[in-house]
């Protein structure tokens, strides 16, 4: 049985920007020295985040001494929260875009270790068929975080959907499009949300987490997919700032960029998410 907890959206909605998260469990990140052979516990996205620890876990973990604990979350704040305030000891859910934007507004201090893959984000619709088959006034559902949200309208853009003002970076909205040739609608949500709300409007720009949870096949089922070349949206294992040195995440970081999980995430991805190392 593999030890992961499930943790659900309702639980963490109670929680989630609180630090004191003592029911995450482990202790061994509170600021004690980590005894080598504690478990590592990791928080993870479920999907593919979760599923690639858990293969660590099981097929590579024990012949390299390490414990590993894997923690289930279903939002994009409790990881870091629970990191920071020690209930855990690391996550992986991340990009660096997310991660600096959560830290300045949050005081968080956590850092970047290793990282591991790139989930492409994609345009779904179960409405139409291409792109180019959204009506004048159609309505899109974006994440509403600040990184995600521009992200979704960057990939609009350079698929030619509209066009953003020039020299917006990573906290653009609907309000710095400069051209919105078929007067699109935007409909903000979580982003958890995004793939259940495609029943409801003509469009949707989803997370490759959460497209993957949704039965969605990036490389096949997107409308316009984003491009993996030079992206700055690779997803990485994180550590509170002072724990990169810990054996463990060391122990951690070298099997998540290994031959072997490379192979594992290629087989079983299939192109939906790429190995960034």
């Amino acid at each position: 049985m593999r030890n992961t907890a499930k943790i659900t959206t309702a639980v963490l909605a109670a929680g989630a920007l609180t630090f004191g998260l003592t029911a995450c469990g482990s202790d061994s990140g509170s600021g004690a020295k980590a005894d080598a052979s504690d478990p590592l516990v990791v928080a993870a996205s479920p999907t593919p985040h979760a599923a690639i620890l858990n293969y660590v876990k099981d097929n590579l973990a024990k012949d390299a001494g390490l414990n590993l604990e894997v923690k289930e979350f279903t939002d994009y704040v409790t990881p870091n929260t629970a990191t920071e305030d020690g209930s855990v000891d690391a996550n992986y859910f991340q990009n660096k875009p997310y991660l600096d934007d959560f830290n300045k507004k949050n005081g968080t201090h956590i850092v970047p270790v290793v990282t591991v893959h790139l989930e492409p984000l994609g345009l779904y619709s179960n409405k139409i068929k291409s792109a180019d088959d959204l009506k004048s006034g159609a309505t899109i559902a974006v994440p509403n975080d600040t990184v995600n949200e521009a992200r979704a309208l960057k990939l609009l853009d350079a698929n030619g959907i509209i066009t953003l003002k020039d020299g917006v970076g990573s906290e653009a909205t609907p309000k710095d499009i400069a051209k919105n040739p078929k007067n699109l609608q935007f409909k903000e949500l979580e982003a958890a949300q995004t793939p259940r709300s495609l029943d409801d409007v003509d469009a949707a720009v989803v997370n490759g987490n959460y497209a993957i949870e949704a039965d969605l096949k990036p490389s096949e089922d997107a409308l316009v997919l984003e491009s993996a070349d030079n992206s700055p949206y690779g997803n990485f294992l994180a550590v509170k700032d002072g724990n990169e040195d810990d054996p463990r995440v060391k122990k951690l970081a070298k099997l998540l960029t290994s031959d072997e999980v490379k192979k594992f995430i290629e087989d079983k991805y299939d192109g939906s998410v790429i190995p960034s190392f």
